[in-house]
C-alpha cells in the first residue's frame, strides 16, 4: 500500500514511516496546525508577551521595584497574567510565566523572578 504525504497527497517515496513528501509540506502542515485558532487566542497571547518583556526589561535582576506609572507608561497590561501566588502572609504576586509582581503601597510593584 502506497502511502500519501499528509499534507499534499502526493505519494510518499522512501522510509516507511515517513508522513510527508517534503520538508516544505511537513513545515506547512504543522505551521497550519499550530495556528492561533481565533482573534482572541492570539491577542491574549501578544499582551502576555509584552507583559513579559516589560517586566524582563524593568527587572535585570531577580528583584526590584518599579511605580504603576512606568508600568502602564510602557503599555503594561494588569488584566493579564499566567498565575497567582499567595503567601502565608496573604499577599498575592502576579505572575506572567516567571516573572512576577506585587502591589505594594503608594501605587508601587515589587518585581520578582521566580527561579
Amino acid at each position: 500500500m502506497q502511502k500519501t504525504c499528509e499534507e499534499c497527497n502526493e505519494k510518499i517515496v522512501g522510509r516507511t514511516d515517513k508522513k510527508f513528501c517534503s520538508d516544505y509540506c511537513r513545515n506547512a502542515y504543522h505551521n497550519r496546525m499550530n495556528k492561533d485558532a481565533s482573534n482572541l487566542i492570539r491577542n491574549t497571547n501578544n499582551s502576555l508577551r509584552k507583559n513579559y518583556r516589560i517586566l524582563q526589561e524593568l527587572n535585570p535582576g531577580d528583584k526590584t521595584s518599579v511605580a504603576k506609572s512606568k508600568l502602564l507608561s510602557r503599555g503594561f497590561n494588569f488584566e493579564f497574567f499566567t498565575s497567582i501566588y499567595t503567601t502565608k502572609t496573604g499577599k498575592q504576586y502576579f505572575f506572567v510565566y516567571d516573572m512576577g509582581y506585587l502591589p505594594l503601597e503608594n501605587d508601587f510593584y515589587a518585581l520578582v523572578k521566580r527561579s
